[in-house]
């Protein structure tokens, strides 16, 4: 155990302590003895005087999370969390932070005197085809009420996940939420929703916590209580079983692989979930601004906090191959960093243990990387920006920016031209495509099909930068990474004349919101996209109403005009956040080019 003095001295440090509550019991942390406990791998644990965990931090005091508990309802409740993500920002976590509530009225219902919150849960469990014991799980009596009148109160609570901009909750953005934990007594897996947006790491900090947590609750127990993945409804990943698995055990009646059990929703449930011996950790080195992720003695991920791709390290596979050809490895007793072909040396850390691996393996050379679409060097792109390029939904009735609205658009796109023939036909037969401004969906509008020459605009770098890295990934998972040669992805600011006079058979254009009260700057927009159609090509614009008439007076059809708010997409989110609005008067255009 370290000297009283350096925990003090950690804990006094700026940032590892916030919530005020915290700072208030600081002078009983090293008084009282059992306040500070430390891992067999050095990590330190601190606990309040209420005897609740309160803040963890790496061998060397670099916090990795910090809880505030306080009386709810006369219990002792975790009040809010913060975990530090690998590349210094916070997370923030409020349980039961958004509550969506719905009000039915069932004076109108014969009998509904004699109903109770029980039978509410049925008609749910029944509408929703789930088993009654997982709404009686989700939903207590506290969440389903009948009022004197008739008006029953259906309150579905989540944790609410937040990007903490300068650490704290003074300045939270809401990201994403996930199912309300029992945070006093963790006994299930959660679901997590709006993971999309989850900024990088978020998913790995988050369960450093829950296992931490789920420590201290069984430490006392003679068998930890096993856990199981639970939601209304789950939504069971192969990036959500190697999360849980590098946490928690899978196991199955029987024995066997857990895998295909998990992957199938509604028996997932029969997976249960038992702590692995020893979980991963997290070492922080700020000289080198770096933190690694360590399990056992081999390492599962590093991360450079001043990277400008916005990427961590993962070690490579069998075949030699790790993605966007970013491997670590443990070489000649150094932390091996390898970027497409050049090579990092760092010292191991004195506080890390004995490491081991993972060991190098001779890596796999594709012969183009994800730089390629940008002519081989990559935009200038701020870290914090590049790892921050994730897109964020207000949890309120505030309008969605313009990046967070395209992937509504694009994933509707992708599923309509999968569903009409005639229509996938057409595209199918492009063979030069434009997309322009859709910055946050570039990939999905990039078709599976086959490859075609793709010329792509964008505004905003770090977001191409990281649709440039999904795409190859993708690519290189279908062993078609020759296809990347095909695109070209060019900032709007640097745009020339040559490529004014190039013509496309699809385009996708997303006007931008700053130009729809602008109508003479969308009628130019649509002249110039009319120039560069060919005849026949399909294009797909979203703008306001003002688009139809200029493509009217650039001598386009106008095939079909949907409100972007009326779409599947748009409405599957609202259903995680009801509150939700668009843009008034966004909407979506196919065009065809006479």
């Amino acid at each position: 155990m370290p000297p009283d003095s350096l925990v003090h001295e950690i804990l006094r440090r700026p940032g590892t302590l916030t919530f005020p509550s915290n700072l208030t019991d600081l002078p009983h942390l090293t008084a009282v003895a059992g306040s500070v406990s430390q891992q067999p791998t050095g990590h330190l644990v601190v606990y309040g005087s209420h005897g609740r965990r309160i803040c963890a931090t790496d061998p060397d005091g670099h916090p990795l999370h910090e809880c505030e508990w306080g009386p709810v309802d006369g219990a002792l409740r975790l009040l809010r969390a913060r975990v530090h993500l690998d590349w210094g920002a916070w997370v923030g976590l409020t349980p039961s932070g958004l509550v969506n509530a719905m009000t039915l009225d069932l004076s109108r219902k014969p009998g509904w005197q004699r109903l109770r919150a029980d039978d509410l849960r049925g008609m749910a469990a029944q509408a929703m085809r789930v088993p009654l014991e997982e709404v009686r799980f989700f939903y207590n009596d506290q969440d389903v009420t009948i009022g004197a009148t008739g008006a029953a109160t259906i309150r579905h609570r989540k944790d609410a996940i937040y990007f903490l901009l300068d650490g704290t909750f003074d300045s939270k953005q809401f990201m994403a939420c996930m199912g309300a934990m029992h945070w006093e007594e963790i006994d299930f897996l959660p679901v997590v929703e709006l993971f999309l947006s989850l900024l990088p790491g978020t998913g790995s900090a988050l369960f450093e916590l829950i296992r931490g947590l789920y420590d201290d609750q069984n430490r006392t127990q003679p068998v930890p209580r096993a856990l199981r993945y639970r939601g209304i409804p789950t939504y069971p990943s192969e990036a959500a079983y190697r999360l849980f698995s590098n946490f928690f055990s899978p196991q199955i009646p029987g024995g066997g692989d857990p895998f295909p059990l998990f992957m199938d929703p509604p028996r997932s449930h029969m997976v249960t979930w038992l702590p692995v011996p020893d979980a991963p950790r997290r070492h922080v080195d700020a000289t080198q601004k770096l933190c690694v992720t360590i399990h056992g003695q081999r390492i599962l991920k590093a991360t450079c906090w001043d990277d400008p791709a916005g990427l961590s390290y993962q070690p490579f596979d069998r075949r030699g191959a790790a993605p966007c050809e970013r491997g670590v490895a443990v070489e000649q007793e150094q932390l091996l960093l390898v970027d497409r072909g050049t090579r990092r040396l760092l010292p191991l850390g004195d506080s890390w243990g004995p490491i081991a691996g993972p060991p190098m393996v001779s890596a796999a050379r594709p012969g183009i990387d994800w730089t390629a679409v940008f002519g081989g060097a990559a935009p200038v792109v701020n870290p914090d920006e590049a790892f921050g390029a994730v897109l964020l939904y207000p949890d309120d009735e505030r309008e969605i920016g313009e990046l967070p609205t395209q992937p509504f658009v694009a994933d509707y796109l992708q599923d309509l031209i999968e569903q009409d023939r005639p229509l996938a036909a057409q595209v199918g037969r492009a063979g030069h495509q434009l997309i322009s401004r859709f910055d946050a969906a570039i990939t999905t509008c990039i078709g599976s099909d086959r490859p075609r020459a793709c010329t792509v605009l964008y505004d905003h770098p770090a977001f191409a930068q990281r649709q440039a890295q999904m795409l190859w990934n993708l690519w290189a998972r279908a062993q078609r990474l020759d296809w990347l040669s095909h695109v070209r992805m060019i900032a709007c600011a640097e745009e020339s004349g040559d490529l004014n006079n190039k013509t496309y058979d699809l385009a996708y254009e997303w006007i931008p919101f700053s130009l729809y009260a602008k109508p003479n700057a969308v009628a130019a927009r649509m002249q110039q996209l009319a120039r560069q159609l060919l005849p026949g090509a399909v294009a797909f614009v979203v703008g306001p109403s003002t688009v139809a008439d200029g493509c009217r007076t650039a001598g386009m059809h106008v095939q079909a005009i949907t409100p972007v708010a009326s779409l599947p997409t748009f409405r599957m989110h609202q259903s995680v956040l009801p509150r939700a609005q668009l843009k008034p008067g966004v909407m979506l255009f196919q065009i065809a080019r006479p």
